[in-house]
């Protein structure tokens, strides 16, 4: 399964970010992160996706990690995040007992 996160702030705040980046936690071994991956507008500013790959049955354990590591965030200003799971189709056609 995954779990992908996105990240979203004014432009205003990118030196920040890139600073508390820097210091950001180290995540579990058991997670295997993709990105980030940045992309910009005039709209809607910033924006990065990042993929965590993990075995399902660490599902909690790494959700608990990702959402402290974003958590170095919190203050600056504008910057919204969202966590999201995603289980593999085969897994969701389990799910609903297909």
């Amino acid at each position: 399964m995954v779990i992908i996160s996105n990240v979203s702030y004014p432009p205003e705040s990118t030196k920040e970010i890139a600073k508390r980046y820097l210091k950001a936690p180290v995540l579990p071994d058991f997670l295997n992160k993709k990105g980030p991956y940045v992309s910009a507008d005039k709209k809607g500013g910033m924006n990065s996706i990042t993929y965590y790959e993990l075995e399902n049955e660490k599902l909690a354990e790494g959700l608990k990690a990702i959402a402290e590591s974003l958590s170095i965030y919190f203050g600056v200003p504008g910057y919204k995040y969202d966590l999201r799971p995603y289980f593999e189709l085969e897994e969701g056609l389990e799910i609903l007992g297909l």
